[in-house]
């Protein structure tokens, strides 16, 4: 089963809200409501990939996704990562990062 329609226009309306004040690389919903097994406690699990990542931009994205658990009543949570972290170190092999890749609907 798909992810909802509900949950992707939150998931679409976080990726605006990034956008607005950093590129992005990738931006996908994984975790159970990207399979479309969420429960109404579940939360929203989003992984984001971008040119690099510091203090600055984790503290934006955080207060946008926790704009968003406000306005939805969904927690938000979200996985920030470095184009670097993705292709050159070890996490690229990591079983998170292939759920997300296989299982991640992309936004």
């Amino acid at each position: 089963m798909p992810a909802a329609q509900n949950d992707l226009k939150t998931a679409r309306e976080l990726k605006k809200r990034v956008s607005e004040f950093t590129p992005l690389i990738d931006f996908r919903l994984f975790g159970s409501r990207a399979r479309g097994d969420a429960d109404e406690y579940s939360d929203m699990d989003i992984f984001m990939e971008f040119e690099s990542v510091n203090r600055e931009l984790k503290k934006r994205v955080k207060n946008a996704a926790w704009e968003m658990t406000l306005e939805t009543g969904i927690v938000v949570t979200t996985l920030l990562f470095s184009r670097d972290e993705i292709e050159n170190s070890a996490l690229r092999s990591s079983p998170i990062i292939r759920v997300i890749m296989e299982e991640g609907v992309t936004v």
